[in-house]
């Protein structure tokens, strides 16, 4: 058995959900899963996300009477090394255990690859030098790791080699679109 956390972020590599929750699904159908302790924000009326702690998911509608359609979902793993135990929420503690403040990568990516899942590497053009990213081409998640510190570009927490954010999806079109622009 993984301990603790490595195990959440393992299923999520590996499934492209959290609990079992997609990206495309509901506000309602992500309360159910995740519980109604969360902060809602918005830009507008046509994008809404919602912020569990550790999780984090976003919908967007074309008019305001739409219903919401799930767009991605993030998880702010660098917001663990606050070190607030609270943090990645009651539902993913009682079914993983204790989250740690920081989650290297080369661990986790080492325990992915012994499942027989694989991480690519994909250019960050956006945000080089600082972040190198990785992304799992079945599952479409893409992993942003601390590749350089850098003043007001990287969190002062975290060290070069720990994961950052995930992210899903990361579609085929927009890692092609990654690789044309740093070619």
């Amino acid at each position: 058995m993984t301990p603790y956390s490595l195990a959440f972020y393992m299923d999520v590599v590996t499934t492209g959900t959290v609990l079992g929750l997609r990206p495309t699904d509901s506000p309602d159908r992500v309360a159910e899963v995740l519980g109604s302790r969360f902060g809602e924000n918005s830009f507008d009326k046509h994008s809404m996300w919602r912020d569990y702690g550790l999780v984090e998911f976003f919908w967007d509608r074309a008019r305001g009477g739409d219903p919401w359609k799930g767009h991605h979902f993030t998880l702010q793993v660098h917001r663990l090394a606050h070190r607030n135990r609270t943090l990645a929420g009651e539902t993913l503690r009682d079914r993983y255990g204790r989250f740690t403040p920081r989650l290297r990568f080369d661990k986790l990516r080492r325990l992915l690859e012994r499942r027989g899942v694989a991480l690519v590497e994909v250019p960050d053009p956006a945000n080089a030098p600082y972040y190198r990213t990785f992304w799992q081409p079945d599952s479409k998640v893409a992993v942003a790791v601390v590749a350089t510190h850098g003043e007001y570009s990287t969190p002062d927490r975290l060290r070069v080699g720990d994961v950052d954010r995930i992210i899903a999806p990361m579609t085929d079109a927009e890692v092609e679109g990654r690789r044309a622009r740093a070619a």
